[in-house]
């Protein structure tokens, strides 16, 4: 071996390791399912993801929403083929105690609103929304509808069905999107599920079969349309509700728009 080579080899064997350079770590940007009890589970808030909207949007898209939903309960109640079930009791109601419509609604809001104490569930601005515009609108609409003749053709009260349980969807769809709180009746049933840590499914059935039975026993409209809305409106929502985004608060990154309670109404 000649001298260079033997220089070269020596310097080779005799030179420190190079360390490789650290691997840097970066934050989770999603959640990281565990792979043993020990690794803790990492969770993301989404809501600085979400679209930011200026309140009075939010605010706009509320009251549209509402005022849908009044007209959609008024074609229902105008049809005479059924209405969306706590309806059923408000019509029944209405007929025992000689009040209109619109009252009882506001009544029957209100009554609700003390069950949210015994739930500690906290209304919204949505919440006061929701039984105000409803109880004050529905009246004015059903007596528009009343210029309808007073025997409607099978297609026409049809027809009247399809419309306002659409109209019901779109509504609930924009209304939920403002997330500026749930109806009165929407925050008992959330309340409810908090609670007894029953599934949403069973304590809204429960609770829609319980409304439905007083309501019909006191004379309320219980009918194939009341079938028609409690199989179609759960999807219709699903389906309309991409194009009405949730919004995010305005507040820090990070922050979760869940206070407003939206979730369920």
């Amino acid at each position: 071996m000649s001298d260079a080579a033997r220089s070269t080899a020596l310097t080779e064997l005799t030179a420190p390791a190079t360390r490789a350079a650290p691997t840097e770590l970066t934050a989770p940007t999603g959640p990281i399912e565990p792979t043993g009890s020990i690794v803790p589970r990492f969770t993301v808030d989404d809501s600085a993801r979400r679209p930011r909207v200026h309140p009075l949007r939010r605010g706009g898209q509320l009251a549209v929403g509402l005022v849908l939903y009044t007209v959609s309960i008024a074609l229902l109640v105008r049809a005479g083929l059924g209405t969306m079930p706590w309806d059923v009791l408000t019509q029944g109601l209405s007929r025992h105690l000689g009040w209109t419509f619109g009252t009882v609604t506001l009544a029957v809001s209100g009554v609700v609103l003390l069950g949210w104490v015994a739930l500690r569930q906290r209304p919204g601005i949505g919440t006061i929304a929701n039984m105000v515009v409803i109880g004050v609108l529905v009246d004015p609409v059903l007596t528009l509808l009343a210029h309808l003749p007073e025997r409607l053709a099978p297609v026409a009260a049809a027809l009247l069905v399809a419309v306002g349980i659409a109209l019901n969807g779109l509504a609930t769809a924009r209304y939920i999107g403002a997330r500026l709180g749930p109806g009165p009746r929407d925050g008992l049933m959330t309340g409810l599920v908090a609670r007894t840590g029953w599934s949403v499914r069973l304590v809204r059935t429960s609770i829609e079969v319980v409304v439905v039975s007083l309501g019909w026993l006191l004379g309320g409209t219980a009918g194939v349309a009341t079938v028609a809305y409690a199989a179609a409106i759960g999807p219709l929502v699903h389906l309309v509700r991409p194009l009405f985004p949730l919004a995010a608060p305005h507040g820090p990154p990070g922050t979760s728009a869940s206070s407003d309670g939206a979730d369920d109404a």
